[in-house]
């Protein structure tokens, strides 16, 4: 696959590592853009990786109303200095974020927070699906682990497509502002209402 220079700058926008670096990477892992992030990660260049260690304790809690107060959104994102706390940058990701929550309407931050019990009921029901639409038995796992994937991606904020830009998921958009503001940044956690559903859903 070839590499092209935009692939690099991304890659370098998210995780500050060098130009020859960024190529390597995306070299070694066939232009996935993830895999690159890992490799770099691995070899301990990239910023987004060094700075995950590092307290996140300041921040901000982004309310966001929408629709004439029909969908609120309430959201904490994390980083590690008051100064950086109040910065526009940090500010604008925090509402992006919120409005990323108001439109997508995610149920968690990661797949790690999906209970196996979810998984297995999303499981059996494209196992389900796949019987019924006449699929060859043989492709049910990989029939069924496709369907789990794009149920996380639906679910999981940090797998979401931004919604601004479909190229990018609000992890890589996360990372990219862990290079350009240079903290540690964490969405701890968030909540979405919406008018007239009910409690628990």
């Amino acid at each position: 696959m070839e590499i092209t220079t935009e692939m690099i700058k991304e890659l370098r926008g998210a995780t500050g590592a060098g130009i020859l670096d960024c190529r390597k990477a995306l070299t070694e892992a066939n232009g996935d853009f993830k895999k690159a992030v890992d490799w770099l990660r691995e070899k301990g260049m990239a910023t987004a990786a060094k700075r995950a260690d590092r307290e996140a304790s300041n921040g901000v809690v982004e309310l966001y109303s929408h629709g004439g107060g029909r969908v609120g959104v309430m959201v904490e994102v994390n980083c590690e200095t008051d100064f950086v706390a109040r910065s526009e940058d940090f500010r604008t990701f925090a509402h992006e974020v919120a409005l990323q929550i108001a439109a997508s309407a995610p149920r968690y931050i990661n797949a790690n927070e999906i209970p196996q019990a979810e998984l297995d009921h999303e499981a059996e029901i494209a196992r389900a699906r796949a019987a019924e639409e006449g699929k060859p038995e043989k492709m049910f796992d990989r029939i069924v682990e496709g369907r789990l994937e794009k149920y996380k991606d639906e679910v999981c904020l940090l797998r979401q497509a931004y919604i601004r830009d479909e190229s990018l998921t609000i992890e890589k958009l996360l990372h990219e502002q862990i290079g350009k503001i240079g903290e540690n940044i964490v969405i701890r956690r968030f909540q979405r209402w919406e008018l007239g559903e009910s409690v628990g859903e």
